[in-house]
């Protein structure tokens, strides 16, 4: 029959106290508890551990023999235990956090450096990637997603929103001009897939891209330099549109405004590693990512 690790660390309450009473009121349980608990302990075993008399305990030879190896059992337990709160309390060990490419290359690099000179027990590995990710599959401990929510089941703080605008070059509309919205399938456009739809002014458009890409920042570039018309976020593009590079297509109001949230698998018992890097991602990083250098929307 197998022993129970509890009833040892009971036996080795017992000695280190010299009283059932004592112990037993340690452990939040009942002197009879206790009593009848050492008593089938003995049992299992087929040894005496302790000799009671009215007045005292006395533990025997064997019993002695078998405290050591409890008391230290019990020694590393509460060690173990001591060294998973403080975990709660003080940040350490690997986080594995995921962000889109944008997103980590604009903004996660001084959260992360001022994150780890704060707490020099973290180590951070920083997964960039324009991809769903799984969390749980893929040992992350936290990870940056932009635009609508899917899974339900993670926790999700919502750290900002940033607008998404239609550009192209100056040049480029010199020549093209700006195309009607129910015309957009026949203008020159540069996309994330070969058939996408953009919406402008209400109207849905399944566009044909000249130019797909799996890169904002490629689009981008391809928008300075003519291409065609490109669908890329304010932070992206904003540089560009103040020196003349890019101009809005469809006026200034944004295409979509998209929420970007950090995820995490539970709410309950999170470590601190975790719980702090959010909570720095809210404080460093913009609430709202303008097109305009300087303005910025309250977040409600």
């Amino acid at each position: 029959m197998m022993i129970s690790p509890a009833d040892m660390l009971l036996f080795a309450a017992v000695v280190r106290e010299g009283s059932f009473t004592r112990a037993a009121h340690q452990l939040g349980i009942t002197k009879q508890s206790a009593s009848e608990r050492l008593r089938k302990l003995e049992e299992q075993l087929g040894v005496r551990l302790l000799e009671r008399t009215t007045r005292r305990l006395r533990v025997t030879g064997v019993g002695a023999a078998y405290y050591e190896r409890c008391s230290t059992i019990a020694e590393q337990i509460e060690q173990a235990n001591s060294e998973v709160q403080q975990q709660q309390a003080e940040p350490v060990g690997l986080l594995r956090v995921s962000s889109p490419m944008l997103y980590g290359r604009r903004y996660l690099a001084p959260v992360v450096s001022a994150f780890l000179g704060r707490y020099p027990k973290v180590q951070i590995e920083l997964v960039l990637a324009d991809r769903g990710v799984h969390l749980i599959e893929e040992g992350l401990d936290l990870a940056i997603h932009i635009g609508p929510l899917e899974d339900s089941s993670l926790v999700a703080r919502k750290l900002g929103e940033g607008p998404v605008h239609f550009v192209a070059s100056p040049r480029f509309l010199s020549k093209h001009g700006t195309p009607d919205p129910r015309d957009l399938r026949a203008a020159r456009c540069i996309g994330f897939s070969a058939f996408e739809t953009w919406i402008v002014g209400g109207v849905r458009s399944r566009i044909e891209p000249v130019l797909t890409v799996n890169d904002l920042e490629v689009a981008c570039e391809a928008a300075i330099a003519g291409v065609g018309i490109a669908r890329v976020p304010a932070i992206l593009c904003r540089d560009a549109i103040q020196d003349g590079r890019l101009k809005l297509v469809f006026g200034p109001r944004p295409a979509m405004v998209r929420a970007f949230h950090a995820v995490y698998p539970s709410r309950s018992s999170l470590p601190a590693k975790v719980r702090l890097f959010v909570d720095a991602l809210t404080t460093q990083v913009p609430p709202m990512l303008p097109l305009h250098k300087g303005s910025r929307r309250r977040r409600t």
